[in-house]
């Protein structure tokens, strides 16, 4: 797949709130995942798409309930594209936000090698 290809895949699968699947789908086994920074819930790089999974399961875990996602078309420069994420989403014990990042990832060998999250 092209980069192209990768970047319209996962704004197809992500739109339906299926990240599990874009990741198993779209990911090389050992990706990276980069957040702004370190949390108590999360390490700030997390390595291996097990990894990754696990970081996913423990976010939907937190989550009460996803109202809504929108993610932009995506911006492609050689084997990178970024787009921005927003999600409309009420966090267990906390009144309902809107969370709205920048993604920004590198594709190689037909699979997203990373990506990284800007808040």
């Amino acid at each position: 797949m092209t980069t192209q290809e990768i970047a319209n895949r996962l704004i197809e699968l992500c739109k339906k709130g299926d990240f599990e699947t874009a990741q198993k789908e779209l990911f090389a086994k050992d990706a990276v995942s980069i957040e702004p920074y370190a949390t108590p819930e999360f390490e700030k790089e997390t390595r291996g798409l097990d990894k990754i999974f696990e970081k996913g399961e423990k976010f939907m875990s937190m989550t009460e309930t996803v109202h809504g996602v929108e993610l932009s078309s995506p911006l492609i420069v050689g084997s990178s594209f970024a787009l921005t994420l927003k999600m409309d989403m009420t966090m267990k014990g906390q009144d309902r936000m809107n969370m709205e990042e920048l993604c920004v990832y590198e594709v190689k060998d037909g699979k997203i090698i990373s990506e990284q999250f800007y808040m």
